[in-house]
């Protein structure tokens, strides 16, 4: 009788873990069936918006007059030409051009007017140069929604080589013409203004940055398969940036095949030597609870500690309430950067699902994006958190890469420990 009262005492107790697996188990193939459902509407979407475009370029290719079949492209330049300078230019509400190029346009005219000295094109003898604003508009479109190169050349009326061209150019004028002014590195001015502006915003004082990476899905050549293979089983380039406390980048360092290492690419990039050499802080450092203290950016287990980067305790440790007190400080910080991420890719879709475009293009495409995420930002355009909907919807789960400990400088622990005095006088104050 007691063995049998056991036996049934253990089968109640793992009834209920019975249960938990079996709902698991269930809301699993539930996530599977709702991804594949999700992913066979969008293919059907996109074929279905690729045959609108190539029935309605039939469509004007067949109505054209009879003198207009020498010069092929001469009908859907006219009807591109009539949709942009018409539709577009005229009628386009400030919704529409939020929705279609992600900004204002005060913003895109203000964009176009700094682009000219590297985009004005002069007519030629054999044909009129495609004006710029277009130029810009079909580049930014590109970035916005990653669509196809030929469904934008149905839509602009102009070859699929233009539009790569177009991208390309586009791109690299706002890298060499806007960076300058729009993603620099801080001066001392600007680095107290930085510091200021996370203390009051996000709690955490002597703070001039947060530090992230994100992973953008690409079509890896052959030749380098392996490289760009990275932990999550998918190809990627890694970009690392770092914002200030109202989530725009003051640093991007972009390209990393996606199985190199965070702190690889830290190590790498002109981030850490400037840190490293003292650059990026002031000289003497500034005090702080009484110590001269450098300037802190904040990150995350991908990086090691140093006295200029924090990173929270480990939660596998033993934890004091002052030490649990600094990780929620930390990682409440540090979500500026996930959030700008997140704002980034929402806007520019060319970072959020797999970009076709090529190898050597693609940093500068990256590092672009950046750059027109902060004249948004900059400008106070609308942000629609709408757009937020399309990541939860996306395939490709951030790898992650916590250094080990060992990588960590000993005497940084002096600095996070002064971090926790302070916040827990800032409790009991």
């Amino acid at each position: 009788a007691a063995c049998f009262f056991s036996k049934m005492a253990e089968e109640g107790a793992l009834q209920p873990l019975m249960f938990l697996l079996l709902y698991m188990m269930r809301k699993r193939r539930s996530d599977l069936n709702n991804a594949n459902t999700e992913r066979m509407n969008e293919s059907h979407r996109r074929i279905r918006l690729r045959q609108y475009f190539m029935q309605k370029q039939k469509q004007d290719i067949s109505t054209n007059s009879p003198s207009s079949s020498t010069t092929p492209n001469t009908a859907a330049d006219t009807k591109s030409n009539d949709w942009w300078e018409r539709v577009v230019i005229n009628e386009f509400q400030p919704q529409d051009w939020l929705e279609k190029f992600r900004m204002s346009k005060d913003t895109f005219f203000h964009i176009c007017d700094k682009l000219k000295p590297k985009l004005s094109r002069q007519d030629t003898h054999l044909r009129p140069a495609l004006p710029l604003e277009k130029r810009v508009a079909v580049a930014l479109w590109r970035l916005a929604t990653n669509v196809e190169y030929r469904t934008i050349s149905v839509l602009f009326g102009v070859g699929r080589s233009t539009v790569c061209k177009c991208v390309r150019e586009v791109c690299h004028a706002i890298v060499s013409l806007l960076k300058p002014q729009y993603l620099r590195q801080p001066n001392e001015q600007d680095f107290e203004n930085i510091v200021r502006v996370f203390n009051a915003r996000w709690g955490f004082p002597h703070c001039a940055g947060a530090i992230d990476s994100l992973h953008i899905s690409i079509i890896a050549p052959p030749q380098y398969n392996v490289d760009y293979w990275n932990n999550k089983c998918w190809h990627s380039v890694v970009v690392q940036g770092v914002v200030d406390g109202l989530g725009q980048f003051w640093d991007v360092c972009a390209g990393f095949p996606g199985s190199t290492e965070d702190v690889t690419i830290l190590q790498n990039s002109n981030l850490w030597a400037m840190a490293s050499e003292g650059g990026l802080f002031p000289d003497p450092p500034k005090a702080f609870m009484g110590k001269p203290l450098k300037y802190l950016l904040l990150g995350d287990a991908a990086y090691p500690l140093q006295d200029w980067l924090l990173k929270s305790y480990s939660e596998s440790e033993g934890l004091s309430k002052s030490q649990l007190n600094f990780n929620y400080r930390l990682n409440r910080a540090h979500s500026v950067i996930e959030n700008a991420f997140l704002r980034l890719k929402a806007r520019w879709q060319c970072l959020l699902k797999r970009n076709d475009c090529s190898l050597d293009l693609i940093p500068t495409m990256i590092l672009a994006c950046c750059i027109l995420h902060n004249i948004c930002e900059v400008h106070n355009d609308h942000f629609n958190e709408e757009w937020l909907e399309a990541i939860g919807q996306t395939e490709f789960p951030q790898p992650a890469d916590p250094v080990p400990e060992s990588m960590d400088n000993p005497s940084a622990e002096e600095v996070r420990q002064l971090l926790c005095d302070y916040f827990e006088s800032q409790d009991e104050s």
